[in-house]
């Protein structure tokens, strides 16, 4: 049984665990995204939700914390010169994880692991109409539907 385990220990030591992790998040945080297998994206997203929150506050106080965790000073300024101001409203979920795919080496699942507002496609795309569905509408629909065709009607002619 799996009782008190919350930690994925990824089959690495303390040592390598928290390595990796901190490379993965400064990697994060200066490109924006990185391609991982899913179980370390999981585990890297509450390593790294956190820093970003105490980031949100620049004080000297949350600078030298955020950078006990990242070991990069680069990452660090990058935190919090530009990733601070951008998320300063969002009151959480500063990551995505989009899946990939499988891996042809091993078939682990591959996902993207990106901060929600640096995604400049799905900021910059249009936002989707309403889908339509292929079950009967109800008669108020049918009715504010039918003027609506009529009007198009006339301007094609």
């Amino acid at each position: 049984m799996r009782h008190n385990r919350k930690v994925n220990h990824l089959g690495r030591k303390s040592g390598h665990r928290k390595a990796m992790l901190s490379n993965m998040a400064s990697s994060l945080i200066l490109n924006k995204r990185i391609e991982t297998t899913e179980a370390k994206a999981k585990a890297l997203k509450p390593y790294v939700e956190p820093l970003i929150t105490k980031s949100k506050e620049d004080t000297t106080h949350n600078r030298r914390v955020v950078f006990s965790y990242l070991k990069d000073k680069n990452a660090t300024a990058e935190l919090f010169r530009t990733i601070a101001p951008k998320i300063a409203d969002r009151p959480g979920g500063y990551l995505r994880i989009l899946h990939t795919g499988f891996r042809s080496g091993d078939a682990s699942e591959m996902v993207l692991l990106e901060l929600v507002d640096f995604n400049e496609a799905a900021l910059t795309a249009p936002k989707a109409e309403k889908k339509s569905t292929r079950r009967s509408r109800s008669k108020k629909a049918a009715e504010e539907a039918a003027p609506a065709a009529e009007a198009e009607a006339p301007a094609a002619e």
